[in-house]
């Protein structure tokens, strides 16, 4: 009996200190998220830069098509203009798709550009007229979002599914979450499904997050399948797993990271981010190559 009674002791004791162990490693991973600031494969602290003419000083999103770096298309906050230039080519071509608004990213898949506004209200046009000077045949899609504030947006031709990210939504302001929309594209502009980046595991040492992420954009790394998401406010990179588990935060430094409102990758999986100028500051693009 008393041989049973020092097994059962020994037992409990090993369940304890396994809890113990479990939890420290929660807590060191926890840690490695909060503090990791070298971005595998990218060096944040040494870009290529291009500044924008000053037609795009309040550069938002920004996009490729096929992921082809030869041309890089832009829209800005405030002008209806879909823009396309080349790299370091600071001439720049731009066609009307719309009013003067608050337009905030730019996505191509296919043969369509898609428009994302502050408020939710998506905008689709066949993509060729985007090389002419105004554009033709633009549908305007309102109420398909729930009321909120978006700025983040992502195509991806392999799923064929548009994804949208909140910026402000009610959903998110008691949940620690940022949530976020998926659209198939051969059912637009029905929302298919939804998704959530789960902050608490970086809540406690990224103390600007405990009020919300406040998301300017996101793209697909198109050689992990990582998910990259940026935050102007915060300023801050959140890359996450395919199934939006987070993986690692990244500080932005200010004296690069203006107000980062877009962010591409191309097929070579290098990586760009547009920062918005202001009246000492030109807006631009920084360029990351894969390493």
């Amino acid at each position: 009996m008393r041989n049973v009674y020092k097994f059962s002791l020994l037992l409990i004791w090993v369940v304890i200190l396994n809890c113990e162990t479990s939890k420290k490693r929660e807590v060191s991973q926890t840690a490695d998220l909060a503090v990791n600031n070298s971005l595998k494969h990218y060096n944040l602290d040494k870009p290529q830069k291009f500044n924008m003419p000053e037609s795009l000083l309040e550069i938002s999103g920004i996009a490729f098509r096929d992921q082809l770096n030869d041309t890089i298309y832009a829209i800005n906050d405030e002008e209806g203009k879909i823009f396309r230039l080349g790299w370091n080519v600071r001439k720049q071509l731009n066609s009307k798709f719309g009013k003067h608004g608050d337009y905030e990213d730019v996505s191509i898949v296919g043969g369509t550009a898609y428009v994302l506004k502050s408020n939710g209200t998506l905008y689709s046009f066949p993509f060729d007229s985007a090389n002419s000077k105004k554009v033709n045949e633009v549908n305007e899609i309102k109420n398909v979002l729930p009321k909120g504030e978006y700025e983040g947006m992502y195509a991806d031709r392999l799923t064929n599914s548009l994804y949208v990210l909140c910026k402000n939504c009610s959903v998110d302001h008691s949940a620690g979450t940022a949530s976020g929309y998926i659209i198939k594209l051969d059912n637009f502009p029905a929302i298919m499904n939804s998704f959530r980046i789960d902050l608490e595991s970086i809540a406690d040492s990224r103390k600007n997050v405990k009020d919300g992420l406040r998301p300017s954009g996101l793209a697909k790394n198109p050689l992990s399948g990582e998910w990259y998401v940026i935050s102007a406010a915060r300023k801050l990179l959140i890359v996450t797993d395919s199934s939006w588990k987070i993986k690692g935060t990244f500080s932005l430094n200010s004296n690069l990271f203006n107000q980062p409102e877009g962010i591409a990758f191309d097929k070579f999986a290098n990586l760009y981010i547009s920062n918005e100028g202001d009246d000492i500051t030109n807006g631009n693009i920084l360029r990351f190559n894969r390493q």
